[in-house]
């Protein structure tokens, strides 16, 4: 027997992983939905044929037909969901960013760890393809020892409006470049030490007044414990698709992962226009990592082994985003953990 799911949060995340998990994974099966919003979990319920609903995450916590549930409701509320799973002895996946706070974090990983159950982070690019690759040469050792780490993510449409409220959100740093803080550690083999940011709003002007720490753009200085240097980038809205690359410069050559173009094909004329197409969507770029993390994490609840990608990670990507923050609201450079 499988394992047995129960949604939580039927947003775009959480409906990328019910759709997986109903038409092309074997070992999972989605039994049960919840959503405080009625009318979405009732679509979502015809949608994927799921009849257990409920509005209430505590209910869904409880259920004793589900073993795990995944999380992808909006970060401020997922220490307590988290927390409530564990306590019922459900094993967790939970969405990026893992919480709001550093301290929100480690009560996570507490209440997991005192349960008995196993948490997994969604850093879906730790099982793309090329992600994969390029980790894989560089513990080869065969590129030397990474010297600059560069790596963005860039959004193609207006961010939710929770999110204008930096305070609660941490900001596009947390809901769209959290992937770039845990894959810059993981691909440097090296935790980050220091970081320095630059932020600005350029494209909401609409919601300055109200928001005035808003920022729809943002660079990142990162120095590391080993020494490597880094930068990370991020824009929601950039308008042209969902852009998501690394370039990763070693003693002995260049990694980049990811291309500006979807896959298809270019077209090149006589007046030498050339034209292809962006990606629109993280949705079907990763889309068979989302399938791979997702049996990887059900691997390591039937093997009973420590996931992939843990609550540790989880944390030390909250820690870094934060300090990215406060190092923006206070015009400096942050050590990570001062």
């Amino acid at each position: 027997m499988g394992v047995r799911f129960c949604l939580i949060g039927t947003g775009r995340a959480g409906l990328v992983h019910a759709r997986g998990l109903c038409h092309r994974i074997k070992t999972g099966e989605l039994v049960a939905l919840c959503d405080e919003n009625a009318g979405a979990l009732a679509k979502a319920s015809e949608e994927l044929g799921v009849a257990t609903r409920v509005t209430d995450y505590r209910k869904a916590c409880s259920l004793p037909e589900v073993d795990a549930v995944i999380i992808a409701t909006t970060t401020h509320t997922h220490r307590d969901i988290a927390c409530e799973a564990a306590y019922n002895g459900k094993h967790v996946f939970l969405e990026k960013p893992m919480a709001g706070t550093v301290d929100e974090c480690k009560e996570i990983n507490a209440a997991v760890e005192k349960a008995g159950v196993r948490l997994q982070l969604g850093y879906v690019r730790r099982f793309d393809v090329g992600f994969l690759q390029a980790k894989a040469i560089l513990d080869s050792g065969e590129m030397g020892r990474v010297m600059i780490i560069k790596s963005h993510s860039r959004g193609p449409g207006l961010p939710p409006p929770w999110i204008y409220d930096t305070a609660k959100s941490n900001g596009i740093l947390a809901e769209v470049n959290s992937h770039d803080f845990d894959s810059a550690r993981w691909l440097a083999g090296s935790d980050i030490w220091r970081v320095y940011t630059e932020a600005a709003n350029f494209k909401c002007l609409d919601v300055k007044n109200e928001w005035p720490t808003f920022y729809d753009n943002a660079v990142v200085s990162l120095r590391f414990h080993d020494g490597t240097l880094g930068t990370i980038d991020g824009t929601c809205p950039c308008g042209y698709g969902y852009d998501a690359r690394v370039e990763i410069l070693c003693e002995k050559g260049v990694l980049q992962i990811g291309h500006i173009e979807a896959r298809g094909a270019t077209e090149v004329r006589l007046d030498g226009t050339v034209r292809s197409r962006t990606e629109q969507s993280w949705r079907t770029l990763f889309k068979d990592a989302y399938i791979d993390e997702m049996e990887h994490f059900i691997q390591s609840i039937l093997e009973n082994k420590t996931p992939r990608v843990t609550g540790i990670d989880g944390l030390k990507a909250v820690e870094s985003c934060t300090a990215a923050n406060r190092s923006f609201f206070e015009q400096r450079p942050v050590t990570i953990g001062e």
